[in-house]
């Protein structure tokens, strides 16, 4: 496993100098679960929830997120994204909701805490509009699935 990369030589928390690294192309994709009860994801499929469009707006919570991750994440790098792509899997036998979400930049930093800021952003956002018919909803496995770009080249989960 290499050094943390986010302290100093005294151990202090900085952001890191990412000035002499090469452009390139970076894309990451991360993934996120909610689960529910079977009657609440019936309902954000008929579209009948109170609130509106659940994953209409899930989907522009988790762009708005990936485009403002560096004021959630103290020492990320405000990046120009170039693309931020949201899927939602709806999986009725598990009663449950995936999200997906691609990022892209050309720069001298990785995209993997937008593209993972995203997917909780979005995730949250279908809890919070269909908290007041179950509060019991969970979410779970939020991961990164892959990166390429930047030095360390391409990485894919197991």
């Amino acid at each position: 496993m290499s050094e943390f990369t986010h302290f100093d030589e005294a151990g202090q928390a900085h952001m890191v100098d990412v000035g002499e690294k090469a452009e390139t192309k970076r894309v990451a994709r991360a993934a996120g679960r909610i689960c529910m009860q079977p009657e609440t994801l019936a309902m954000i499929r008929a579209g009948d929830a109170k609130k509106g469009d659940v994953l209409g707006v899930a989907r522009i919570a988790a762009i708005q997120a990936a485009k403002r991750t560096p004021d959630w994440i103290p020492l990320c790098h405000p990046i120009a994204l170039t693309r931020v792509a949201v899927e939602f899997e709806v999986c009725e036998a598990e009663s449950a909701i995936d999200c997906i979400v691609t990022t892209e930049t050309v720069g001298r930093t990785g995209v993997e805490m937008e593209a993972l800021t995203a997917v909780a952003a979005g995730l949250l956002t279908i809890y919070d509009m269909c908290k007041a018919v179950d509060r019991g909803m969970r979410m779970e496995a939020i991961r990164l699935l892959e990166k390429s770009g930047g030095r360390s080249g391409h990485w894919q989960a197991a």
